[in-house]
């Protein structure tokens, strides 16, 4: 339809449907710049909402499995700091027991007070593989075993690990009150016991530091993969800001020519009446 005409204005509909599109479009835009975000709601963009919830989950899950790593080291430290404290221990006992053992210097005095200093080391063991625990975990009594580490996002084997560390106070490692340094036979059958004792805590001393080291390494390999799930979901949700500022610019002078159109559009049915 053509022409002028008084009752209906497909010029201004058509003005006024345009300036609509218009303040709409700027309206979005207007909201991602000043979010930061140009995924807000589903409605914004639905295969993007659903990747982006993906991503936001998975990255959660990097961060939580990367302090999960990092309290894992912190009870290997805690052990293995332990667990040289015994190692220096029963160096001492095997000093001690060497000593003892050498009867043909050793006197009946001697030999006790090397005993009682013996038998307070044996105490110390005890006292150390007792106390030693982490968030009230005990980590050398013997009690911590097969305990579960989360240490990736998502419910498989490869994201779990699980510890156990074998028990190191004296009656485990064979050292306790059963042995004695009270006689020179006796000394030389606990250098025998505190000598094994020894490389028993050296192995699970190596044991600890090994799966410590392999922790880690989980934990740099957990970060980097973070950063990159991060990378992509900024890439996906955060807002281009010199694209969407262009596209501010570009509809904010449509908006103005859109409103200054149907400005005129809307005086064409006047025009109409002066024809008559």
């Amino acid at each position: 339809m053509s022409g002028l005409l008084i009752n209906y204005n497909q010029a201004a509909v058509n003005s006024y449907n345009a300036l609509d599109q218009t303040n709409s479009s700027l309206t979005s835009i207007v909201g991602q710049l000043s979010s930061g975000l140009q995924i807000q709601t589903a409605a914004d963009n639905p295969a993007g909402y659903v990747i982006c919830q993906y991503l936001q989950e998975e990255g959660n899950g990097y961060t939580q499995a990367i302090s999960n790593t990092q309290n894992a080291v912190s009870v290997l430290q805690t052990a293995q700091g332990a667990l040289g404290q015994e190692a220096a221990i029963l160096q001492t006992m095997n000093s001690l027991a060497t000593q003892a053992a050498n009867g043909g210097t050793q006197s009946s005095q001697t030999l006790a007070a090397n005993q009682a200093e013996f038998a307070s080391l044996q105490s110390e063991l005890t006292q150390i593989a007792d106390s030693t625990n982490f968030a009230g975990a005990s980590l050398l009594n013997g009690s911590y075993t097969n305990q579960t580490f989360q240490v990736g996002p998502y419910n498989q084997a490869s994201d779990q690990m699980s510890i156990s560390i074998a028990a190191t106070d004296a009656s485990s490692l064979g050292v306790g009150t059963s042995i004695s340094i009270g006689t020179a036979t006796g000394a030389a059958a606990a250098m025998t016991a505190v000598q094994t004792a020894i490389s028993t805590v050296a192995s699970e001393a190596a044991s600890v530091g090994g799966t410590q080291n392999e922790l880690t390494a989980m934990a740099a390999n957990l970060t980097t993969a973070q950063e990159n799930i991060q990378s992509a979901y900024a890439n996906l949700v955060d807002v281009n800001v010199a694209s969407a500022t262009t596209q501010f610019t570009q509809l904010q002078i449509l908006e103005q020519g859109g409103v200054s159109v149907l400005a005129q559009a809307q005086q064409l049915p006047g025009l109409a009446a002066k024809l008559l």
